[in-house]
């Protein structure tokens, strides 16, 4: 093949196994990611504390706030009070390491020049297996301490109405008792 037909457009098979490589790269765009993906970037605490800060912030940050945010969580001091060293320490993981996994991962999009942090294209899936700690934690205790409330309500209409009834009592344990070993079978593995 003469120089005139490489140099007019056709690559070499070297040439178009880097431009296929490069192309690929490790992101993941909109395909769903597998789970060892998700939970190879949700194993670090503060890959997950970026998830959630984004959440807080409408989906968007730079990295600045990201390190302020998180170096205060683990500092277990206020953001303005960090020193230089326990800001910068952050900034850097984050800059170096857990951003460009994140960002690779399809979990966020981190642009590296103007330092901003975003929702990625597929995030919700990560979030699905961050809802606990997204939204500060399970939500069976709340539903139990309501259905608590109501048998102790149940209880108190019982009594008040037609004195002291033991079988609305055991009705309403028995109840509680139930739901919670449905819920426990139900999530254990």
């Amino acid at each position: 093949m003469s120089v005139s037909t490489q140099q007019s457009g056709e690559k070499s098979g070297s040439e178009a196994e880097t431009t296929d490589q490069s192309e690929a790269g490790n992101r993941v765009e909109s395909a769903e990611p597998s789970l060892d993906v998700i939970f190879d970037v949700l194993r670090n605490r503060r890959r997950r504390l970026v998830m959630q800060a984004l959440e807080e912030r409408d989906g968007e940050t730079t990295l600045s706030d990201l390190a302020e945010h998180i170096g205060g969580i683990e500092n277990d001091k206020p953001p303005e009070a960090l020193n230089a060293q326990e800001r910068k320490r952050v900034y850097v993981g984050l800059y170096q390491c857990h951003l460009p996994k994140m960002h690779d991962a399809g979990a966020i999009e981190f642009d590296k020049d103007r330092g901003t942090v975003k929702r990625g294209a597929i995030t919700d899936e990560y979030h699905k297996y961050l809802e606990r700690e997204v939204d500060g934690g399970s939500r069976w205790p709340k539903y139990y301490g309501g259905v608590a409330a109501g048998a102790c309500l149940l209880y108190v209409g019982a009594v008040t109405a037609v004195g002291p009834q033991p079988i609305v009592a055991i009705t309403s344990l028995v109840l509680v008792g139930a739901l919670s070993a449905y819920h426990w079978r139900r999530e254990s593995p």
